[in-house]
This record gives structure tokens, C-alpha cells and sequence, in this order.
């Protein structure tokens, strides 16, 4: 071995150890950084169950609202706008898929008042050293999956979120430099504007 990597060994161990004992961010703090949250831009990178990876161009308008404009040659867009969650494919000419918001863990993130300290929501509080990490579920409908935030401090950032859906596949969503505030227009949130865009 060499000595000097055996030497410095310890020191670095213990320096690692150290970010360790900085505290975890209270989830009343936390609600409170998300229902300030009114609009944000964002690239994003998402790694998707199979292993594949996407990347794009992320809109956030809360309550309920959100965009997901992947990068090509991934031809798909993703959408929350009135309580629905619509799938387009640009290589179809069918209808885009829907389904209800509030079956999926990411309505948790875009509810009007998030409320981290409701009963049975969180089922994950821990601060790995760098960043503070919460697990969340519908407290009435826990099949519905998790969401997983990475939020750091000072000042709090949300920084991404993992999903867990309902059958166990796991989507990570990493975030860029959120850009907040600003005027978002509703057309970008709503699936009726978007099927007359592309002319379904």
C-alpha cells in the first residue's frame, strides 16, 4: 500500500464524516419554500426506469400546473394543466394520453398548500451531508407511488425528485438552475391549446 495514501486515509474519512452532522431542513420550512414556489423555469435531465436518459426544458406554474419539454429527438411532451396529466407524441396522430393529476405523486409538489407536516404524508425525513431528503405519499392513497425531493440549504432549493410509481419504477428528475418568478402563460399548461397547436 502506499504509506502516504495510508497516512491520509484517516483524515479523509474524517472529513467526509463531518457534512454529516449538518442538520436536516424542517419540513415546516419546506412547505413553506414550495407554496412560495409560484412559477419556475428549469433544464432538466430525467433517467428513466429502463436507464435511458432525457433531457429538456422544465415550466412549473403552481397550483397544478407543470411542462416538461423534452429535447430531440425525444418527440414526447408531458403536461399538467386542469387536473390532468396529458402525454403527447409527436410521432402519433392519436389523442394524448390522460389521466387524473392527482394519481400521481407529483400533485403533491403543485397541491395549492403543501402541507409536509399532514399526517401519514411523509414517510422519509434524512440529510445525507449535502442535502436534506424527503419521501412523500398521498396519505389516502399510498398505492399511488412516492416522491422522493432533494432540496439543498441556504438558501433552500429544490434540486430534484425521484418517483416511485405505483408498479415500482423509479423516474429521477434532476434540475438546473431554477428561474423564479415571472409570468408563465396558461396556454403552456393547457391540453386543449396544445391539440389545437399541433391541429387534432
Amino acid at each position: 500500500m502506499n504509506p502516504l495514501r495510508f497516512l491520509l486515509a484517516p483524515a479523509a474519512v474524517f472529513a467526509l464524516a463531518l457534512p454529516a452532522a449538518a442538520e436536516k431542513i424542517p419540513l415546516g420550512q419546506l412547505s413553506q419554500y414550495l407554496n412560495q414556489l409560484t412559477t419556475a423555469v428549469s433544464d432538466f435531465t430525467q433517467v428513466n426506469s429502463d436507464g435511458s436518459i432525457s433531457t429538456g426544458k422544465l415550466y412549473i406554474k403552481r397550483p397544478g400546473r407543470v411542462r416538461f419539454e423534452y429535447a430531440p429527438p425525444d418527440p414526447n411532451l408531458v403536461m399538467a394543466g386542469g387536473g390532468q396529466v396529458a402525454i403527447f407524441d409527436s410521432k402519433s396522430n392519436q389523442p394524448p394520453e390522460q389521466y387524473p393529476l392527482s394519481r400521481t405523486p407529483l400533485s403533491l409538489i403543485l397541491a395549492e398548500n403543501v402541507n409536509l407536516g399532514q399526517a401519514r404524508m411523509v414517510v422519509g425525513h434524512s440529510e445525507d451531508g449535502a442535502a436534506t431528503r424527503v419521501r412523500a405519499q398521498d396519505p389516502q392513497h399510498p398505492e399511488y407511488g412516492t416522491i422522493e425531493m432533494v432540496f439543498t440549504a441556504n438558501p433552500v432549493e429544490l434540486r430534484q425528485w425521484v418517483i416511485t410509481d405505483d408498479a415500482g419504477g423509479q423516474t429521477t428528475v434532476i434540475l438546473g438552475e431554477l428561474k423564479k418568478g415571472g409570468d408563465l402563460p396558461a396556454s403552456l399548461f393547457s391540453v386543449a391549446a396544445e391539440e389545437r397547436k399541433r391541429g387534432r
